[in-house]
């Protein structure tokens, strides 16, 4: 089976389709080869492989690399620092790429491992906003640690609707006390009591 520039030029011998290829002054190339009867097409190889290579070259220059940035923790860090890190998390993950959070538990941390949990749990906590961790905290020997991930924006339109109807219900209770209290005041007028 033999495929034009124009379409499909019926089944024709390897000797016809090279004949038909070299008269336009193309080449005969197998498409697949494997089929019965093998599929061939005549067109400009050279002109497609560029083509073929062009593309590759665009698809790779669109392409992102996800890197896995590495944040060290220790049980015993101070607010300040961990606000420090959770801004360097921010960074990386709004670069694209996930951070792993990571504790190496030393001496007589071993034995109390919950404390690391803690640590982590504060971290996730501070980082939520932005990032979600992809699994649960993992502990392997000495070191515990978790992978966050940029939050998906399923997750961020939910919470910016649980904000705004949290805000909407605290006016609407904001703003009856004061319509109560002006009922009262002039409930307690009508009836002679003093305010």
């Amino acid at each position: 089976m033999v495929i034009g520039e124009d379409g499909p030029l019926g089944k024709m011998s390897a000797k016809a389709a090279n004949i038909e290829a070299s008269k336009r002054g193309l080449d005969l190339v197998k498409i697949s080869p494997n089929a019965k009867p093998p599929v061939c097409k005549i067109m400009d190889y050279g002109k497609f492989c560029f083509e073929r290579k062009k593309k590759e070259k665009e698809a790779k220059k669109k392409q992102h690399v996800v890197e896995l940035k590495e944040l060290r923790l220790s049980v015993n860090i101070d607010g300040g620092d961990l606000e420090t890190k959770a801004n360097q998390a921010r960074k990386f993950i709004s670069n694209g790429n996930k951070v792993k959070i990571s504790i190496k538990l030393k001496g007589r941390q071993i034995q109390h491992p919950e404390l690391g949990f803690v640590v982590i749990n504060r971290f996730c906590d501070l980082c939520n906003e932005f990032a979600t961790p992809e699994g649960k905290s993992v502990r392997e020997g000495k070191n515990m640690f978790v992978v966050l991930g940029k939050k998906k924006i399923e997750d961020q339109k939910s919470q910016d609707q649980n904000v705004v109807v949290s805000k909407s219900s605290e006016n609407k209770e904001n703003s009856s006390p004061v319509v109560n209290d002006s009922k009262q005041s002039v409930e307690n007028s009508e009836v002679g009591i003093p305010n």
